[in-house]
C-alpha cells in the first residue's frame, strides 16, 4: 500500500476540482492532505484521507512565513515518508517541492496557472521563477493546464523530468449535466468567481449596468465570495436591481438551471477555468476573455463569445449579440460547448494522466 502525499493551499479546490482523483488513489493507496482547514475538509476526511493542518499564507510574500511552510513541509515528509508527493499551485509546488529535492522523495507538480507575481514581471517574476527552477528540476513529472504556460516556464528554466499539457482539472460530466435550456421571457447571466478586480468584476458591473437599463428582461447574477472592497458597491447595485448578489454558493447547478450565459471577464493568471468548463457542460454558452486558459475552452462564435481583457464595451457588444440571437441559436451554441468538453475536458483524462505517472501503467 502506497502512501501519497497531497500538497495544497485550500480545500475547496481539492474537493471540488480533484475528488475523483483522490477517490482512485484511496482503492488502494493511503492518502495524506496538506492544506489550511477549511468546511470542506470534513467532506475529504470522510472520503478517507487523513488531514494534516499546514498554514498557507496564499498570497503573502514575507519570507519567514514562507521558510515556515518549508520547515514544515520538511516535518511532514519525516512523519509521514510518502511514497509519492502531489503538488498544486504556487506555495505548495515551490516549498513542497524543494522539500521533496532535498528528501529525494518523488513528487508531481501542477501548474494550476503562472499566478500575477510572474505575470508582472520585475522583480518578483525573477525570484519566482529562479524558485521554480529550484523546485521543478527534479520533479518526477510537471503537469502544465495550458501550452502557453509550458512555453513560458520552459523558456526560462530546465525541468529534468518529464513534463504534460492535461486540460486543465477537467469536468465532471456525470455532476455537470446537460440542463434544459430556459424559456427567454428574462434573460439571466452568471458571473462566477472570487469578487476581485483581475477576475473581471469591474467589467461585468459596468456591462450589467448598461445592458439592464437597455434590456429590462435581463438579470445579472453573481455568485463568490468578496474579496476586495467591493462590498458597498455590490450592495448599492443590488439595492438598484441592476445586480443580483449571491455570495458564496457550495453549489453552483442551481443557479445554472436559470442561467442563459456565463460571463467570465477574467484578466487573472488561469490555468485552465473551472467555471468555463462547468458552464459549458451544462449546456451554457459562455463569454470570457481572450487568454490562456479561457481561448481553449471557447469557439468564438460557435460556443460562445471572446473578448479582450479589461474592455467593458467588447463584453457589452458580444452580450447584445448573443441577446439578439434566436432561441434555438442559444441553445445550440450551449450544447455545442457541452460537445467540445465532453471531447476534450473529460476529467477521467486528468485521472488517468496520473494514474499513468504514479503507478506507472497505462490506462
Amino acid at each position: 500500500m502506497k502512501k501519497v502525499l497531497i500538497l495544497a493551499n485550500n480545500d475547496v479546490g481539492l474537493y471540488k476540482f480533484r475528488k475523483e482523483l483522490i477517490e482512485e488513489l484511496l482503492k488502494d493507496n493511503k492518502v495524506f492532505i496538506s492544506l489550511p482547514d477549511g468546511k470542506f475538509v470534513k467532506e475529504l476526511v470522510d472520503l478517507g484521507c487523513e488531514f494534516i493542518n499546514t498554514n498557507i499564507s496564499r498570497r503573502g510574500t514575507n519570507p519567514i512565513t514562507d521558510f515556515k511552510l518549508m520547515v514544515k513541509y520538511k516535518k511532514i515528509l519525516d512523519k509521514v515518508k510518502p511514497d509519492i508527493v502531489l503538488s498544486y499551485t504556487i506555495k505548495p509546488n515551490i516549498y513542497g517541492g524543494m522539500m521533496c529535492r532535498l528528501a529525494k522523495t518523488p513528487y508531481i507538480s501542477n501548474i494550476t496557472g503562472l499566478g500575477t507575481a510572474v505575470e508582472n514581471g520585475g522583480l518578483l517574476q525573477k525570484t519566482t521563477i529562479f524558485l521554480y527552477q529550484l523546485a521543478l528540476k527534479n520533479a518526477s513529472c510537471v503537469f502544465f493546464q495550458n501550452k502557453e504556460n509550458a512555453d513560458f516556464i520552459n523558456s526560462k528554466i530546465s525541468i529534468k523530468g518529464k513534463q504534460k499539457v492535461i486540460p486543465g482539472s477537467g469536468v465532471n460530466l456525470k455532476f455537470f449535466k446537460v440542463l434544459d435550456y430556459p424559456q427567454d421571457d428574462v434573460i439571466n447571466f452568471l458571473f462566477i468567481s472570487r469578487v476581485m478586480k483581475q477576475k473581471g468584476i469591474e467589467q461585468y458591473l459596468d456591462t450589467a449596468e448598461y445592458i439592464k437599463s437597455k434590456y429590462p428582461n435581463t438579470e445579472f447574477h453573481i455568485l463568490g465570495f468578496c474579496e476586495e472592497s467591493y462590498e458597498e458597491k455590490l450592495k448599492d447595485m443590488t439595492e438598484k436591481g441592476i445586480i443580483q448578489y449571491h455570495g458564496m454558493q457550495s453549489d453552483v447547478r442551481k443557479f445554472y438551471t436559470i442561467s442563459h450565459c456565463t460571463i467570465h471577464p477574467t484578466f487573472y493568471p488561469e490555468g485552465m477555468s473551472n467555471v468555463l468548463l462547468e458552464s459549458a457542460a451544462c449546456g451554457r454558452p459562455v463569454i470570457t476573455t481572450n487568454r490562456s486558459g479561457c481561448r481553449e475552452i471557447v469557439e468564438d462564435g460557435s460556443t460562445g463569445f471572446i473578448v479582450e481583457e479589461q474592455n467593458s464595451n467588447d463584453i457589452i457588444e458580444k452580450v447584445e449579440r448573443f441577446l439578439n440571437m434566436s432561441f434555438a441559436e442559444k441553445k445550440q451554441m450551449g450544447l455545442a460547448g457541452r460537445k467540445k468538453v465532453e471531447k476534450e475536458f473529460n476529467r477521467q483524462v486528468v485521472v488517468d494522466a496520473y494514474s499513468t505517472e504514479i503507478f506507472k501503467k497505462e490506462v
